[in-house]
């Protein structure tokens, strides 16, 4: 006999050999209809996997982010099947999930087109409606590579070459379809509901461009065919909303050949920016912050102190000045190291807060770079906690509340992860230990959610990310607090404490926006082009109906600029109703209609980008209730 102890603390006893389903059944029918996969003392395991021994066990169904990742991967496998039934001369290379889908690689003679999409569906159709079992077959690599090589699956063979000699392979099998796969899937074909096929792309045999180029086929899948048809109406919200048409079309920002990857800002874009930094400076005044500047260009010998120079070499710019090396900075943090290093400090001064709107320059590839979310130069809302290590719990917080804040402002909802130590490390174990413990203390401490992201950290310590999700729903990595033991020291970096003598101090580096340009472009997907007043570089329009209200049109306009209203009058011989539409398709928020009767009143017709006619008040009584709405910074 065996004992399963469940997530509730429960336990039961089992006979030895007995499966993960038969365990589901005997909780309950609804469970055993609903259980995607199970989670046993930690791993992932097919239903159809069975229990030697004691173990945790806990059954995971579609509303869980692992067992939707394994329905995903399942619906590549059956993806794949079909291919390899209407082309049997394709090639498998390799079908994980991804984020909200999946994809698999094709070695195929013909290259394929979206048109062959529905062909591929509806023989996914017929897999899923057979309801074929999936089934775990574990071989050893001898007898997996003479399968494959069987079938001369090229691909199959190099990836399982890369295998101990000794290792238990695993492959998966639904009816004629064998796939070399680690699993876990779900028990039958018949288990996925909803899914289509999206686009092609080619891909390089892993990643390598001397390999040959594969077919890619993308699709997503979800559990329900509500779920899939809400994805898909996003995704075309999502093109209406991309922000490099509303970027042209709104005249905010441009990138030119001239310049890829170095965004011109225009002038409306820049109200938007303007904007941005000074509530940005308001909260960090606010907040104990000092502001400085550094330079961009700053000389060899600072970025081998730093470590970039051996660590982010490959991201970095460089230029040559009175016949030494010096580099174009790719982060804020050693300038303003420097700016440190010019006083001697107290401990009485610390913690001490020093931001910084610092421009860096990153070297990106050309095919990763895409509007403003891709960028290979960008302001960083940079600041610097130069603290005692008694104080660094308390600090975070205060981050974690700043941060906070910031996207409240703006509508988003957050997630947060706690990226820790990647290869490329610098310092002690012991080091990253001690960082990785308190950032995970802090948020412990305010009662926030987290998840862990391994290895993923900067160079120098540990980090908190900040995940925005949009209203589209879609998420984006941007705020983030690392905590660094390392540039202290690699900078002689110094207080005088109580006892008179020398102490490293602690820092923390952390970002809001993360980047100004990435945060606009974010915006501006969010909002639709429409931010709320205070954030529009025309926050009303006057639209007179004729040309003999043009007078009385530029009195409104004077009106709205004594209120600090970004205010301009449409003066254009066009109809009332084209000027309204083509007002709407700005986004305006107001536009302010006068004719014979708001002249002779004193009053101005009132129109909401959203809202539609608010009705007639006097132009100074619509003033007062716009500075208060954008005094605010209300998002309606």
């Amino acid at each position: 006999m065996l004992t399963i102890t469940f997530k509730d603390g429960k336990r039961r006893e089992y006979e030895e050999g007995v499966s993960l389903a038969r365990v589901a059944e005997g909780i309950g029918s609804k469970l055993a209809k609903t259980a995607a996969v199970a989670l046993v003392d930690g791993r992932l395991e097919d239903l159809g996997g069975v229990l030697r021994g004691d173990a945790q066990v806990e059954f995971l169904t579609l509303e869980d982010e692992r067992a939707l990742n394994v329905y995903r991967h399942s619906a590549s496998h059956i993806m794949a099947q079909a291919v390899k039934r209407l082309w049997p001369g394709s090639r498998l290379a390799i079908g994980p999930f991804i984020d909200k889908g999946f994809y698999y690689d094709f070695d195929n003679e013909r290259p394929w087109s979206p048109d062959d999409f529905a062909l591929i569906e509806e023989e996914m159709d017929k897999i899923i409606k057979a309801d074929y079992p999936i089934v775990r077959l574990e071989v050893s690599k001898e007898e997996a590579r003479r399968f494959f090589q069987e079938r001369g699956e090229v691909y199959k063979i190099e990836l399982i070459d890369n295998l101990p000699d000794d290792a238990v392979i695993s492959m998966y099998k639904q009816e004629e379809f064998v796939d070399l796969c680690a699993g876990p899937h779900l028990p039958s074909t018949g288990r996925v509901k909803a899914y289509k096929l999206m686009n092609l792309a080619g891909a390089y045999w892993r990643g390598d461009e001397r390999n040959p180029m594969l077919q890619r086929i993308y699709a997503t899948a979800f559990p329900k065919k509500s779920q899939l048809d809400d994805y898909l109406f996003k995704l075309e919200e999502a093109k209406k909303r991309d922000h490099r048409r509303l970027g042209r079309e709104l005249e905010l920002f441009m990138v030119l050949d001239e310049g890829p990857g170095f965004p011109f800002f225009l002038p409306k874009g820049m109200i938007i920016r303007n904007e941005l930094e000074k509530f940005w400076r308001e909260e960090h005044t606010k907040a104990g912050y000092h502001e400085i500047r550094t330079p961009i260009i700053l000389n060899q010998q600072l970025w081998e102190q730093s470590g970039h120079w051996d660590h982010y070499h490959d991201n970095m710019y460089f230029t040559n000045i009175d016949e030494k090396n010096y580099a174009v900075k790719p982060m804020n943090c050693p300038g303003g190291m420097l700016v440190y290093k010019q006083g001697t400090h107290s401990y009485k001064e610390l913690p001490l807060r020093i931001a910084e709107m610092g421009l860096v320059h990153r070297h990106e590839k050309s095919g990763v770079l895409h509007g403003l979310m891709r960028v290979r130069a960008f302001t960083q809302d940079d600041a610097h906690i130069y603290m005692l290590p008694s104080q660094i719990i308390t600090e975070i917080k205060g981050v974690v509340e700043l941060v906070d804040k910031f996207y409240k402002m703006f509508g988003f909802s957050y997630a947060i992860e706690v990226s820790t130590k990647p290869e490329n490390s610098m310092g002690s174990d012991e080091d990253w230990e001690m960082a990785t413990s308190a950032l995970i203390n802090a948020l412990r401490e305010k009662g926030i959610v987290f998840k862990i992201n391994p290895g993923d950290g900067a160079f120098y310590g540990p980090k908190i990310d900040f995940h925005l999700q949009d209203s589209l729903d879609r998420t984006w990595q941007c705020g983030t607090i690392q905590l660094d033991f390392q540039m202290p020291e690699r900078f002689d970096l110094s207080y005088i404490g109580e006892d008179g003598e020398k102490h490293r101090p602690v820092m923390i580096h952390r970002a809001i926006y993360g980047s100004i340009e990435r945060f606009i472009g974010i915006l501006t997907e969010h909002f639709a082009g429409a931010f709320p007043a205070w954030l529009s570089p025309v926050q009303a329009r006057v639209v007179p109906v004729s040309e003999p209200f043009l007078p009385y049109a530029g009195e409104v306009r004077a009106i709205m600029e004594r209120h600090n209203i970004r205010c301009e009058v449409d003066e254009r011989n066009e109809k009332v109703g084209y000027k309204i539409r083509e007002g709407q398709m700005k986004k305006i928020p107001y536009l302010l209609i006068v004719g014979a009767k708001e002249a002779e009143n004193k009053n101005v017709s009132v129109r909401h980008r959203r809202q539609g006619e608010l009705g007639a008040m006097t132009a100074e009584e619509f003033a007062g209730k716009l500075a208060e709405e954008i005094g605010s910074r209300a998002l309606n």
